[in-house]
Order: structure tokens, then sequence, then C-alpha cells
């Protein structure tokens, strides 16, 4: 509570310009242009490692087997409601504090109890320096900056008749479970939300105990049963002078729509009709519709959003009892220091982790190159992007019989009927040409335009990089085509830009947009080839050029899908920022993230072209990631105490390999052109494959991690030791052995370096009946793989051990890839890839004797 509280105030502090007096300590002088804001750890341990703390028992397992078969182990705080522990702590932090900085200004800006010990204070270097030297203090680290990385995926993922049936259908599918979203808000009006469509029950799970902000913008009553919960942060983007309260609102309100947009992916209301630019597209549902939503924002339109944000944010949610946090944000940089897996986001996220939330995060859009990875570490389920098999196709016929392809989502023009072309360019009105306005055949003002020569014909106008970069809008352009009474709209593309891909966009007129610069030519080629002109003037006197837009309003549904879609992060993982890789499959696997229908804000302003609709299509991993978070609700609600890293291997080993015409998952590999450069998706590509909803609710064996794991994981990383003990305030010592990533429990094996030969154990539990498993392998290319046992049995809640020996047969710096394949003889098959980046059969080293 104290956090928010402190945020209010020092949005009106602000706002007065007063930064004076007990709360602040800090004034206008010369001073502000050297202060930044570091968030500061303290040694002591934060309040969910005492409440969650695992304990090491045989009723709790480490690679182990609990008692019952489905208890793994998911610590949760019953006590997370007592607030005194919160204020307690912060006296804590404001006392030491007062003792370090005496007389010295300062701003504090959070004070951090649940995941992590700390605060986030704006001081000079010079301060920083001071707090860093306390022996109370653990760490000290810079601020950083972050940024936001349907209809039909429902039906492509086969949850109607699969995952929501065997949870007793939509109505109740993700009841009791509490999804919280770290991003840009959300628009508490949208039907997508509320609580009042079924007839069903519909407590407020009582393990949650979040709150709602009540402000201007977010009135009391915003929330309700489905919107549980719903704060903002962004303390230390006021301090930098940067955030806008007439854009970026001081509350949970979404005043960007893509928080709205991710939310309504995860945990929307089934059955919501998505009528955009007047046409109706179908209806649209989360992937888990009886799910709550809590909502946490940190980021905003105009500036993205501030690490030190981010973690009051996923610590304030921790608090608050949500099961999955859902993160569809990545950093604008690659974290410094030994490795990336140490920066404050991700160590709250262990925190979590250790607490029982499962956390997603998008992996970024930053591909296709390798290493493009933005999301780090191993109890961190990372989600790429796919493509699902729906397309809205559009196509315009020429009068010489030539048909182009293009996009729109726009009614066609009369059936039969062609219309003459006419461009912007030779319609000009007596006052305008193109030396006084150089964009005007971009069509975004009427009045530069003769009527007579357009009325009744279909517009040709161009879209240049103006409209990607949103200062020219085709919503502009549908306007001018209704004033001058055109019959449609035809853009050809810029040459200029080049390999750009669209997402079909509304159009309340006929319309169609050529996104090709190659048949953007052989349309104007066309055009003007049928102009008539005066042999003396050379004056236009006939508008040869006819056409009719086919129109794309009607799915089609025969696509070949899914395929890794080019702007998709790929692994793999990188481990520091000198881009060593590490032992850790990243992305986990991919999900449908390309033109994704869900729920806009009504004052939505992330994309210009679907500005006060009710629902917007966007594409990104920032569309992929909520998909899981909501599949993975289904998931917790059918194994309550199942613990993050147990559904993380329930969707890694039973996700596809396949597309929906057999053939392999295939990736795109280009920006420009990027269907006609693609090749069969590796793991560093999908991770373990595209997201099977229904065989994840069934996966029969579980690979388990625990926090133990994951500390002794880093505690292996070289010169780690002062790192750990900074961030969790724990001695590496306390650990008995370390292990590498390779050596982590993990539902996939990745050996950075194969130094000759390597030994790999995995563990897997029963979590069904009885079975008997045979098992498989492919071996990658230059690398020797056999597997023990070949065959076992194993009985409900019991454990197996493979051993999986590597022996690298060539030397080879390229990566390459196989899988081990466990096949039940009632049904369950879990897959498990192999990557090896380099392999030496060789050791190179000589010793001087």
């Amino acid at each position: 509570m104290e956090g928010i509280y402190l945020e209010h105030l020092v949005v009106m502090v602000l706002s007065l310009g007063l930064l004076s007096g007990a709360l602040c300590q800090v004034d206008d002088g010369s001073d502000n242009e050297t202060t930044a804001v570091y968030i500061v750890t303290l040694k002591q341990a934060p309040t969910s490692h005492y409440y969650g703390e695992l304990r090491k028992n045989a009723n709790v397992f480490k690679h182990g087997v609990p008692r019952n078969p489905n208890q793994f182990h998911n610590p949760r705080d019953n006590s997370r409601s007592n607030r005194s522990s919160s204020s307690y702590v912060a006296r804590v932090h404001d006392s030491l504090l007062r003792r370090v900085l005496r007389g010295e200004k300062y701003l504090k800006l959070y004070s951090y109890h649940y995941l992590i010990n700390g605060f986030a204070v704006l001081v000079t270097p010079e301060q920083a320096s001071k707090l860093s030297r306390r022996r109370e203090v653990a760490n000290v680290a810079l601020d950083f900056s972050v940024r936001t990385a349907t209809t039909h995926t429902p039906q492509f993922l086969g949850l109607p008749q699969g995952a929501w049936f065997q949870a007793g259908g939509y109505e109740t599918a993700g009841e009791g479970i509490v999804i919280g979203f770290v991003d840009t808000g959300i628009d508490p009006t949208h039907p997508s939300f509320s609580d009042d469509i079924s007839l069903h029950s519909y407590p407020v799970p009582s393990h949650f105990s979040g709150i709602c902000e009540v402000t201007r913008d977010f009135p009391s009553g915003s929330c309700n049963r489905k919107l549980i919960g719903a704060r903002h942060f962004a303390a230390s983007a006021i301090t930098r002078g940067i955030f806008n309260s007439s854009q970026d609102y001081a509350s949970p309100f979404d005043g960007d729509g893509h928080g709205t947009h991710t939310a309504s992916i995860a945990a929307g209301n089934h059955g919501i009709p998505v009528i955009v630019a007047g046409h109706c597209f179908g209806n649209a549902s989360g992937m888990a519709p009886r799910a709550h939503v809590s909502v946490y924002k940190a980021l905003y339109k105009s500036f993205g959003g501030f690490a030190a944000d981010v973690v009051a944010a996923i610590d304030q949610a921790a608090q608050d009892g949500v099961d999955i946090v859902s993160l569809s944000i990545t950093p604008n940089r690659r974290p410094p220091g030994i490795a990336t897996f140490f920066n404050p986001i991700d160590m709250a996220l262990l925190s979590a982790a250790k607490a029982g939330i499962f956390t997603v995060q998008a992996a970024g859009n930053t591909g296709p190159s390798p290493k493009s990875m933005s999301s780090f570490s191993p109890w961190i389920f990372t989600v790429g992007a796919a493509s699902h098999d729906r397309v809205y196709s559009n196509s315009i016929i020429l009068g010489n019989n030539v048909t182009i392809h293009g996009v729109g989502l726009a009614s066609g023009t009369y059936e039969d009927t062609m219309l003459t072309l006419v461009s912007a360019l030779h319609a000009l009105n007596n006052e305008t040409t193109v030396t006084t306005d150089m964009y005007v055949g971009e069509c975004q003002d009427s009045s530069s335009f003769n009527q007579d020569f357009i009325e009744g014909n279909l517009l040709i106008c161009s879209y240049s990089i103006r409209f990607v970069l949103g200062l020219s809008t085709i919503e502009q352009a549908v306007e001018t085509a209704k004033n001058l009474s055109a019959a449609g709209l035809v853009f050809y593309m810029d040459p200029f830009v080049i390999g750009f891909q669209l997402n079909p966009i509304p159009m309340s007129v006929p319309g169609i947009i050529i996104p090709s610069p190659d048949d953007s030519k052989v349309l104007l080629q066309y055009y003007n080839s049928s102009l008539e002109r005066n042999e003396t003037t050379k004056q236009i006197t006939k508008f040869g050029a006819v056409a009719s837009i086919l129109g794309g309003l009607e799915a089609n549904y025969s696509n070949s899908a899914p395929k890794v879609m080019f702007y998709s992060a790929r692994g793999p993982d990188p481990e520091d920022s000198f881009l060593n890789d590490a032992d850790i499959l990243k992305p986990n696997l991919v999900a449908p993230g390309n033109s994704i229908w869900a729920a806009w804000s009504s004052l939505g302003t992330d994309s210009v072209e679907f500005q006060g609709e009710n629902f917007a299509m966007m594409s990104g991993t920032s569309m992929a990631a909520p998909h899981i978070a909501g599949l993975a609700a289904l998931i917790k609600q059918k194994f309550p105490s199942f613990s993050p890293s147990a559904i993380a291997s329930a969707l890694s080993t039973t996700a596809s390999l396949y597309d929906n015409n057999g053939g392999p998952i295939m990736a795109q590999r280009a920006y420009a052109n990027p269907d006609l450069n693609q090749s069969p998706a590796t793991p560093f590509d999908m991770g373990s494959g595209f997201v099977n909803a229904t065989a994840a609710l069934d996966p029969g064996l579980i690979f388990d991690s625990s926090y133990y794991d994951y500390m002794s994981f880093l505690c292996g990383i070289n010169g780690s030791s002062p790192v750990v003990l900074n961030y969790t305030g724990q001695n590496c010592l306390s650990y008995n052995s370390t292990i590498n990533g390779t050596d982590l429990n993990l539902p996939s094996i990745t050996i950075a370096k194969l130094n000759q030969s390597r030994t790999v154990q995995r563990s897997v539990t029963n979590i069904a009946g009885n079975e008997t498993y045979k098992v498989g392998w492919s071996s990658p290319y230059g690398v020797s793989v056999r597997v023990a046992p070949t065959c076992f049995s194993i009985a409900g809640g019991e454990r197996q051990v493979l051993n999986v020996f590597f022996d690298a047969t060539m030397n080879s710096s390229t990566t390459s890839y196989g899988r081990i394949g466990l096949f039940g003889d009632k049904g369950h098959i879990l897959n498990i890839p192999l990557s090896v980046i380099v392999k030496v059969t060789y050791n190179n080293t000589t010793t001087n004797g």
C-alpha cells in the first residue's frame, strides 16, 4: 500500500512544483541534472522468503517425488493481506536513508518488500555510492528502460473440443485463477472484462487480496468480479520529468491499447462480438475466459517504462496473490554484468517462482537474427510468435485481366462492375501541385483535389513510410474518399518501403493496399499505359484504366500454419553482454502472435488505424505471451499444486513440431519478403515447438525444478557468488554443490560447448497412472547420443532418472539439433529438444612438463 500512496503523492507534488519537506527531500536546483533512479537491494530476505520458504522434507521434492503424485510444491502465502510487514519494511528503508544521507536531498519512490527487500530512490551517483558501502545494502543497480514487445485462435488451438471441454466448458475455463498483467493498463468499460455475462456465480478467489485504485480516469465501480485488481506505477518515470498525465493517465486506465489487448487474449470473456469499422469479424474469447484479471500498469504510450516501476508492479502482484504473471515487455538493452540473469526484474521473478507464481514473458520483436532474445532466465517461460491459419486476403482485378493480391479489411466494389482508376496526382485542383505538397499523393486532405475527377471512381493513393510512422493514416485517406464521393481506395506501396509486412487494416469504404513494390509497379504500369493524352498539350483526356476490388472481409482458413514469424526473437540465449551462449533453451515455445484480434481501449492510441474501435488486430510476441498465460491458467486450474516449472514442463513436452498440413513448422528468416525466405524451424527459433493446449493438460510426465536448483545454477556461474549474495542475501557456500544450465532439470538439453563427451541427467515424475515408456532419439549432427534406460515402467507418483550421453564426433562451431522422445503405452508422448552449439572432439590444451 505504501508504494501506491507514495506514488500518488509524487504525482501531486510534481504537479504543484513542490519537491521539499519530509516526503521528497529534493529541490529543483542543479543537483537534479546529476540524479538518477537506483534500485537498492538489502541483505535481509524479503517477506516471501519467509512465507514461501521451500521445505527440505519428504513432502516437497527437489528433483524428487512428492507423496501425492499430483502434489508439486507450490508455496502460497496465506498472510498476504497482512500489511503490517509492508509498513515495517518501509520504515526500515526510510530509517536507512535518513542515516546514510543525513541532511541531503533524495526521493524514495518505492519500498519493495515481498519479492525483494529494497527500494527505488532518486539520488546522485555519490549518494548511490554511499548507500552501496553500507553493510545492510546488498546491491545498488541503475534503473533501466523497458518496452512493450482473438476471434479464431481458440479454435486453431482446439480449445472448444479439447482444453475447455476438459475444464467443463468455456463457462468454467480458468475459474479461480488470477492472472496479473504488467502492461499499459486496461479499459474497464470493455465487455471483455464484464462480470455479468453469465448466470453462474463468479466469486473472487479467497487467496487474492489486491485492490483497485480509484481516480478520475478509473472511477469507483471500474473493478468487478472479473477485473479484481488495478494499480499503476510511474514514480520512476515521473522523476525523469517525462510523464504526461494528459495522455499517459496517472491511473490504471489504458491510454495505449496494448494492455487491454493482451489481457483479453489471456482471459477475456467468451463470445464478445468483434465489430470494427462497421464490419463484424466474429466473436472473441480469451484462452481462459473465466480466469480473473488483475492489472499492474507500469508501461505508458509516450515513453515505455522503467525497471523500478516494473519491479514495483511485480512485487505488488505477488503480494496480492496472483497465480500467473504475464509480461509482454522486454528490456531495451541486455543487462550488463557477469550474466544476463542478474537484473532486478529477473531476480524479482526468481522470488516469484519461489512463491509459486508462473511467469510468462514475450521473447521480443527483435528477430530473426540469432541471439536476439530479450528474455533470459530459466525460471521465466519465454514465448515466441507464430502465425495461425486465418488470413484476410484482398484482391484487385485490373481491366487487362491481371489479378493483384493485397490486404485491407474492407468491402469490395459491386460484383462484376469495373470502375475507373484515377491517381491522386492526376486529380489535383488548380491550387495544389506536387511542388507545394510533396505528400499530396497520400490522400490526406480532400481540399487538395478536384471532386469532378474522383467522384464514382477508384482513387489511387501512395502508401509511404509516413503511414508506418503514423504521420499519415488510412483513416484520413478514407475520410478524403468519402468527402470526394470516391467509389473506393487503392494504395500502392512506395518503393522506399522495402519488405514492410502489413497487417490487414480496416476501411469503411471499398479498398485495398498492395504491399508488394513489384505488384505496385504492375498496377502503375497498367494505369499509365491506359491514359489518353492530348498530343499537343499532353493533358490527360481520358482515364482508361479500370478495376474491381474483391474485398477482404472474409477470412480464409487454408493457410499453412503455424510458422515462426520473422520478428520473433531467436536463441541461443545470450548469457552475458559479450554474447556468450547460455546452456538454456530460449524461447521455450511459440504461440499465436500474428494478426490477433483482441479488445482495444476506447482511448487507445498505439495503433492509429484502430483508434475509437473496441477491437484491434495486432502482431508481436506481446500477443503470443498472453496466449500462454491463459493456457497456463487452465493447467493451474486442473493441477492447483503444480509448481511453475511443472506448468512449464507440461507446456513444453507436449508442444507440436508440425504444421496443419503435417509438414515441419517453418521459420521466416528475413524481414524483407519473409515468406520467400524460410526454412524448417530449429529449437532456437521455436523452443520445444508450437503450444498444444489440450495435450498440455495431460502431459504424463513432468520435469520439475526448484528454487534450490536455480540458486545452485546461479552459484555455478563463474564469479557469481558476490552477485548472488547481493541479490538474494544467500551465500553460495550454503549450497552443497553447484550446477550449470545443462544440468538444470529442464524439459530440454542445451550445450553451449561440448568438449569431447558429457553425461547429462534428467528426472521425470509420473503424474498419471502406471505406464511403460520407450525412449527414442535423433542425434545432433556431429554428436553421438545414447540414452539409458531405453525402456522403463513407472507408477503414478514415481520418479525415473534418464542418463543422456553426448560424444562429439567432429570439430564444429555450427549449431546442430536433435530430439529425445518418450513414448508411453497409454498414449503420452514427450518431446525433449537437444541443441549443441560448439563441438570439440579433442582437447587442444597442451601442458609444459
